[in-house]
């Protein structure tokens, strides 16, 4: 005889706790039976997936299309612009050695300047360390498939996020003075870098973005797709005037990755 549910309200019982550890569980077992980075689809594809009942969505697709032909999924757990930066921005060095040696000369010398500004230095050298043997493999004649199975080695991927986050991190207290205009809530750079920058599974905005394309010397192109304004996408290089090396597509929350219509 199956036993009746416990229905007794227990007043010492945390039930608001109880229901969110359930909902996060949810959306964790949802998160992780998707890639990390996921396969190129067409834009098509998205139209079918996200957008079949929401014209708002359709029609921004549509203007979409106009540009791009492709897209690659990034999973939804928080780290999605990091993430979606490093495989996009490694791909786009498969094939050009100049940029790829200025973009390891930097890389190499970020732990210096890490060290200097008192990060810790076997946290540090742990994690640089992986990041260098992830980034030295696109100077080696490495496939695009290749490329993607090692950013879906979560170790291997987690740990190359990680120091995006943390090179973030170091040049926003560097240049505190700057960014401390940016920054809301009375925060320093430093209690926002610990807050919101380091820790992973927290959202990037536009201050990242920033901060990532002018520590790294390139440029980032954001299609921004909401259910407000017109038709079209809002479209925003970061720094303005560059040449983006990374395209992502923005929907309230989350990162993918575009190819334009002449990659």
């Amino acid at each position: 005889m199956m036993a009746e549910a416990d229905t007794t309200f227990d007043p010492n019982r945390n039930y608001d706790d109880e229901s969110m550890s359930l909902q996060r569980a949810i959306e964790k077992q949802i998160a992780d039976t998707q890639d990390l980075i996921g396969p190129c689809q067409t834009i098509d594809e998205l139209v079918e997936e996200y957008a079949k009942e929401d014209q708002v969505y359709r029609q921004k697709l549509e203007d979409l299309k106009k540009r791009y032909s492709h897209i690659r999924k990034v999973r939804g757990d928080g780290n999605c612009f990091f993430r979606g930066f490093g495989f996009a921005y490694l791909e786009s060095l498969l094939n050009d050695p100049e940029e790829f040696k200025r973009f390891i000369g930097i890389a190499e010398k970020s732990k210096d300047d890490l060290l200097a500004l008192g990060f810790p230095q076997f946290t540090i050298e742990d994690f640089h360390e992986t990041f260098m043997d992830v980034a030295g493999q696109a100077g080696k004649n490495m496939t695009v498939e290749e490329l993607q199975q090692c950013f879906n080695d979560q170790g291997l991927s987690d740990y190359f996020v990680v120091y995006l986050r943390l090179i973030v991190s170091g040049h926003l207290q560097k240049e505190a003075d700057f960014y401390n205009n940016f920054i809301e809530g009375g925060r320093t750079a430093k209690e926002f870098c610990g807050q919101e920058v380091e820790p992973m599974g927290k959202e990037s905005d536009h201050i990242h973005i920033i901060a990532l394309s002018s520590v790294l010397g390139t440029a980032v192109l954001v299609e921004y797709m909401d259910r407000g304004g017109d038709t079209s996408c809002n479209q925003v290089v970061v720094p303005e005037g560059g040449r983006p090396a990374v395209r992502l597509l923005y929907r309230p929350g989350h990162y993918d990755i575009l190819y334009s219509n002449n990659q």
